[in-house]
């Protein structure tokens, strides 16, 4: 394990110092190059700022009007009558937050976590489901909204659906494996 630590921990900065070196040795324009790029960045991050701005503010309504909480508890007797256990109920926020926003799942995560503890059923399954779904209201407004795609209805239900199966498998495989 301690060469592998090793490993982790040189890669960046060999990768810092070998890409420009052998971009310099083909006769590469390294600056420029970058320059360019920042500038192409630049360029990308103001076009899709409104789009941006727009989930964030929608997100920031959902959560502050008292929605996510209401959808967590509307959704709770449905859990239990499938039969499953009482205490899934506490992930739902973090399902439905998910899709939504990285940060603000992080944040729900960190608070389960914290709650219930890392090694616990909740903990670990709040650490699945975020590795196992993305969030994909922010893919569709910054990477769509970036290159000009308008009509995302198909990406949007399969995305949807894409995180109700990263739920159900994670909440499979933590039931199985821990």
């Amino acid at each position: 394990m301690s060469a592998l630590g090793e490993i982790s921990r040189w890669a960046i900065p060999f990768l810092l110092l070998v890409i420009p070196v052998v971009a310099f040795l083909r006769k590469i324009p390294v600056y420029e190059s970058f320059v360019s790029g920042a500038e192409e960045g630049f360029k990308t991050g103001v076009r899709i700022l409104p789009f941006l701005i727009g989930m964030l503010v929608a997100m920031r309504i959902f959560i502050d009007s008292g929605a996510l909480e209401l959808l967590g508890r509307a959704l709770r007797p449905v859990l239990l009558r499938l039969g499953l256990d009482p205490n899934l109920t506490a992930i739902i926020p973090l399902a439905i937050m998910r899709p939504l926003s990285g940060s603000g799942s992080l944040g729900v995560a960190t608070q389960l976590i914290y709650r219930y503890g890392p090694d616990s059923f909740i903990g670990r399954l709040a650490s699945t489901l975020q590795g196992s779904t993305d969030t994909t209201f922010f893919v569709l407004t910054v990477y769509f909204g970036s290159v000009g795609i308008r009509k995302y209805r198909y990406a949007l239900k399969l995305g949807l659906l894409a995180d109700l199966v990263g739920l159900l498998a994670a909440i499979w495989i933590v039931t199985k494996v821990f």
